[in-house]
This record gives C-alpha cells, structure tokens and sequence, in this order.
C-alpha cells in the first residue's frame, strides 16, 4: 500500500492542485459581486419625497441649480460635471445632529481631499439666516476645504425643490410656512452621471465608513 501511494503520489499532487483551482474558481464565480442601486423617486420614503415627482421609477437625476456659496461665488451644476459628491441639508444654528453631521462630512473630505473626482455639496435650509458671511464663518470654524466642499444659500423656494424633488432627502416642515423644511440625517451619494446611489445616516461613523467604501467602489467603476 505505501509503495502505491509514493508510485502515484505525483498524480495525488496534481489532482489536490486541480481540485484546489477548481474550488477557487466556483467561489469567486458564486461570490456575490458588489453593486450599488440607482435610486428613484418610487424607491424612496414618501415623506422625503415631494408629491409631485413619487411616481418617477426610471432616469431620476439631479436637476440644475444655481445657489451662492460661502465665497459668494457661484455653484452650478457645472462645478460638478463627472464628479462623484455627497449633498445634505443642514443648518449653521442647529445644536442637534448638524454637528456630528459636518464631523463625520469632514472625515469624508479627508478621505478623498487629494482626489478631485469627488466633492461635497451642503445646502442650508435656513436661508434667511445662514447668509455667505455666515456659511463662510461656518467653514473656516468647521475646517472646510473650499475646493472640495460648497455650503450654499440662495432662494429657499430653490431648497425646498433641490431637496425634496431632486435629492429625495428633507421632510416638509409646516404645512402653513410656505417651503418649510425639516432637515434629516440623510447624506446623499450622487454618481458622475447625476444619480442618486445611496443615501447615509451622517450621524454614525459605521454609516460613513459605509459611504467611503461606496465612493471608492464608484471610483472604480466608473474608470
């Protein structure tokens, strides 16, 4: 018997090599590849979503926009043309979540702050208050880099539509208050090609891991 097994033992090799090869090849063919959903209006909770676009279930991207950033510049569409951006809505007075929000946005742009590809979009809520001078105070405290990160005021009527017609992310405040809005927690990953892929709790730092690992994978896929 010993002297069978060293006569074929060669044989054996090859056939543990194969097998080997063989149960590599099936696992990396079953393996689940990663993927990112496009999201749509109709995929969305409702109460983020304004009334009139909840049916849309197919090429849902962000519109146009023009809004004034802490620079007093301007911010289009353009400045992010085949970039990949995280939008949320906040508020420079609001001591609840903002603050962990624009924490956890700042460990985001120290992630990819060499990586021109990718930039951040924050729009205030309260327009009437967080005027250019404020959002650029607001950024020098909150460590914003200028060339990656926009906060931007402008027409709150302009918000409210980017918000919860294009972004998918903010609650209607008041029913009473014309274009009120309740900020969520939601930050909101859009691809080069103008679509939403994902939307993030910016209050926990499991979730923003989360949202770094996506960025990257986007990166990836769209080279």
């Amino acid at each position: 018997m010993k002297s069978f097994f060293y006569k074929y033992r060669k044989f054996f090799s090859i056939l543990l090599v194969f097998s080997a090869i063989t149960i590599s090849l099936f696992y990396f063919a079953l393996k689940p590849t990663k993927t990112l959903p496009i999201f749509n209006p109709s995929d969305v909770n409702p109460e983020l979503v304004d009334t009139t676009v909840q049916y849309v279930a197919n090429k849902h991207v962000i519109a146009d926009f023009s809004f004034t950033n802490q620079n007093g510049k301007t911010i289009t569409q353009k400045d992010y043309e085949g970039k990949i951006y995280v939008a949320d809505f906040f508020f420079t007075t609001c001591k609840s979540i903002c603050p962990k929000m624009t924490t956890n946005l700042v460990d985001v742009q120290k992630a990819f702050l060499d990586n021109p590809k990718v930039k951040l979009l924050s729009f205030t809520v309260l327009p009437e208050i967080d005027s250019v001078s404020v959002l650029k105070e607001y950024a020098r405290i909150n460590g914003v880099n200028d060339s990656k990160w926009n906060l931007v005021t402008g027409d709150k009527k302009a918000i409210y539509i980017m918000a919860r017609k294009s972004f998918l992310a903010v609650k209607q405040g008041k029913p009473d208050e014309l274009y009120d809005m309740v900020h969520t927690e939601n930050f909101v990953l859009v691809d080069s090609k103008k679509r939403v892929r994902g939307f993030y709790d910016g209050t926990k730092k499991e979730e923003i891991h989360r949202l770094i690992e996506d960025i990257n994978w986007l990166l990836e896929d769209e080279k």
